[in-house]
């Protein structure tokens, strides 16, 4: 049976609970479950505080996880990143007092409150720059005017509470992150071939839809021209007509840019269906 660890709260946690659930895997219903046994896909899911996910994962007790990338690069843990998953996207930046620093050579010597010492230190390190890297848990916006640090490396959405505390954010990020399927050491692709393929085809499905429409004949090209799909539509010709049905997947973002095409070609009864998971 199949372990995957998932968050069991922050912002990671509804947002994997979904993927999972979409995937067709059963999901709980009540946050205190710690443990879940999904006995037709022979998983076992456990419900773990979000920063413990990778470390359990890279000790081998589970063999896949969901978390962030800047929790797996602060853990340590000798578990790798194995997908993408296209939420909770974050920025990791370095902050200070007006005037203070500009560059992340100008931390050298200064004391940085962070709550992902071991991938500031790294960072830090990276660049020959030596700082005293004081671990706080939370709040970190907080220690320069408490007088706990001078510089704060913390996660940026908006930039809003750093504004607030009177910092400003300097240097180039320290991390993209976003979440992630992370695997253990040990564990091997054909294990968790089948979770994969699951997660990619609900992570396609969201970005494309299907687009089906009719088309005269002599303006087939045309249109095909505007929506040449993956390996090419399916046309099929209208009964008792000299028309064409098509049906081909477009990328969402673009789906009302498409139809607008479409039209202008001469294609009517134009429709889209929303995907649920796709494999290609």
């Amino acid at each position: 049976m199949l372990r995957i660890a998932v968050p069991n709260k922050g912002s990671l946690s509804e947002p994997a609970t979904q993927l999972l659930r979409e995937a067709g895997y059963k999901q709980r219903h009540d946050p205190r479950e710690l443990v879940l046994v999904d006995t037709r896909n022979d998983v076992e899911f456990f419900f773990l505080r979000p920063r413990d996910v990778a470390v359990y994962v890279g000790s081998g007790t589970v063999q896949a996880g969901i978390t962030g990338r800047d929790l797996l690069l602060d853990s340590g843990a000798p578990a790798t990143e194995h997908l993408e998953l296209g939420f909770g996207g974050s920025t990791f930046r370095y902050a200070a007092a007006p005037g203070v620093a500009s560059a992340v050579e100008d931390v050298h010597g200064k004391r940085v409150a962070t709550s992902y010492p071991r991938l500031v230190k790294h960072h830090l390190k990276s660049f020959g720059v030596e700082a005293d890297v004081v671990r706080l848990d939370g709040a970190v916006e907080s220690s320069v005017r408490l007088g706990v640090a001078d510089v704060v490396a913390d996660v940026v959405s908006t930039g809003t509470t750093l504004k607030a505390a009177g910092l400003e954010i300097f240097g180039e990020p320290i991390l993209k992150s976003e979440a992630i399927l992370i695997k253990g050491p040990d564990t091997t692709d054909d294990e968790i071939a089948v979770l994969v393929g699951r997660l990619r085809g609900v992570l396609m499905a969201r970005q494309y839809v299907l687009v089906d429409y009719d088309v005269p004949a002599d303006k087939l090209e045309e249109a095909l021209a505007v929506t040449p799909g993956f390996e090419g539509p399916t046309v099929a010709p209208l009964h008792g007509s000299s028309w064409s049905a098509v049906r081909v997947m477009v990328p969402r973002i673009e789906m009302n840019h498409i139809m607008d095409q479409l039209y202008a070609v001469g294609a009517r009864a134009i429709l889209t269906t929303e995907l649920l998971a796709v494999r290609v």
